[in-house]
């Protein structure tokens, strides 16, 4: 796998390749990095040309000042898009990275040749009339014990079974990284206008989720209905699914690129 740069009016951008053929970018849930599909890539990198991207103001790309929004997300997808010189490419996005791929295939159309959402929640009017009184999610206050790592450890560690730890230390990792920002990716989700931008999506497209997300599960009859896509339910998994499920994941990313 190579790792690299790319300059943006943000700053640098931060990505991961491996593989060639046609390009594949993956974007991923909030507040992670690149890491979230580092058994995923490798494996779609046998065929494909696979790339996955830190979220400007997450991992290793730059991190921003004033307020997080799907739209400045999709502003640094955009640029690296343009600095790798994307021409045409297939787009996934996992949970928050759903949502940004909704927003970047919108603005560039067909030059998104297929889009797969994973786990993405469905944002409408009801969503974002709810989002002030919805609850933290990541959000823990520090304390000089170090006690308040221990709760984030708890507050995630129902989504992944035993033996999955060292999957869980990752997102420990990448938490740790925006801790004092590690809401706010969430907040942007809840507040994203999705709805209205879905009608600018041309690229064939494919919702699945995780049996075990019921976060997201039921998103799946509700971007049926606005897209008219095919929906799938994996095997297994919980929001975590591309690291739970890194093979079966692998295999649904490309058969979908492959059909496009």
């Amino acid at each position: 796998m190579h790792k690299g740069y790319v300059s943006s009016t943000y700053g640098q951008l931060h990505y991961v390749e491996c593989g060639s053929g046609a390009p594949v970018l993956m974007l991923h849930q909030t507040p992670r990095s690149w890491t979230e599909y580092i058994d995923v890539l490798p494996l779609v990198g046998t065929v494909h040309r696979a790339i996955a991207m830190d979220t400007l103001g997450f991992g290793a790309s730059a991190k921003i000042e004033g307020p997080y929004s799907i739209e400045r997300f999709a502003d640094g997808a955009e640029a690296l898009v343009e600095a790798l010189g994307l021409d045409r490419f297939h787009l996934v996005g996992h949970h928050t990275g759903g949502a940004i791929a909704i927003e970047l295939a919108a603005r560039l159309q067909d030059r998104v040749a297929s889009l797969l959402l994973s786990a993405t929640p469905f944002v409408d009017d009801d969503k974002r009339r709810t989002a002030g009184g919805r609850k933290p999610v990541d959000h823990v206050d520090p304390r000089p014990d170090g006690s308040h790592l221990l709760e984030l450890w708890n507050r995630r560690r129902g989504f992944y079974e035993e033996g999955q730890e060292a999957a869980l230390s990752r997102f420990m990792v990448d938490a740790l990284t925006v801790l004092d920002r590690v809401e706010e990716g969430h907040v942007a989700v809840r507040h994203y206008e999705m709805d209205r931008r879905l009608s600018h999506i041309t690229a064939r497209t494919l919702a699945v989720c995780a049996p075990g997300d019921h976060y997201s599960l039921p998103s799946l009859e509700k971007f049926a209905a606005a897209l008219g896509c095919e929906t799938r339910v994996l095997s297994g998994g919980h929001v975590p699914l591309p690291e739970q499920l890194p093979g079966e994941f692998a295999e649904v990313v490309s058969q979908w690129v492959d059909a496009a």
